[in-house]
């Protein structure tokens, strides 16, 4: 049988934000299980997101924005100027997403934000949306179970505390694959 092509995936700023979420899909895509896309409007309002609690966690995500651009250089998409004037979704300010989703050639929107993406609106540009729950249950698991135990190393690590998988997985926003894999 021969292997599927992994799936493209634009992933939204609340995906990249949680840092153990982004650390679970990044190290799938370091794997090969996705190729991740995001633009950099989208890394943009990650940084303002993680700004919103202080000067410096707005620095410490935008050193974050820069290892991940040398990690995955090529994971920066380009919307052509005026894409996304002839695309609607319900929240105007997601339009970009789906402009970038287009622009990569994404068959997937990664996002923890549902309602402002509608499948079937999704569907008429032949693009699916996933939150991260959906994806990483999708995953063959013991890849996936291999880098959520290399989160947990790095959480318990930097937290000094002594996580469990079921904990770190809930709070990272996936609690179906904390019941799966926890």
């Amino acid at each position: 049988m021969p292997e599927t092509a992994p799936l493209r995936v634009l992933v939204d700023a609340n995906v990249l934000f949680p840092t153990v979420l982004r650390g679970l899909v990044t190290g799938c895509a370091a794997r090969g299980l996705v190729v991740p896309f995001w633009s950099a409007r989208i890394l943009e309002e990650w940084a303002r997101a993680a700004g919103r609690d202080s000067p410096a966690a707005d620095a410490q995500a935008r050193g974050e924005i820069a290892l991940l651009r040398a990690r995955f250089p090529q994971a920066e998409v380009v919307v052509p100027e005026g894409a996304a004037a002839r695309l609607w979704l319900p929240d105007q300010a997601d339009v970009h997403v789906l402009a970038a989703a287009i622009a990569a050639g994404c068959g997937v929107i990664l996002t923890q934000n549902t309602k402002d993406f509608p499948r079937r609106v999704l569907a008429s540009h032949g693009i699916t949306r996933l939150s991260a729950d959906e994806l990483l249950l999708s995953l063959p698991r013991d890849e996936v179970a291999a880098v959520a135990q290399d989160e947990l190393a790095k959480l318990r690590e930097a937290s000094g505390e002594d996580w469990t998988l079921r904990q770190m997985l809930r709070k990272a926003g996936v609690p179906r694959l904390a019941r799966v894999q926890g």
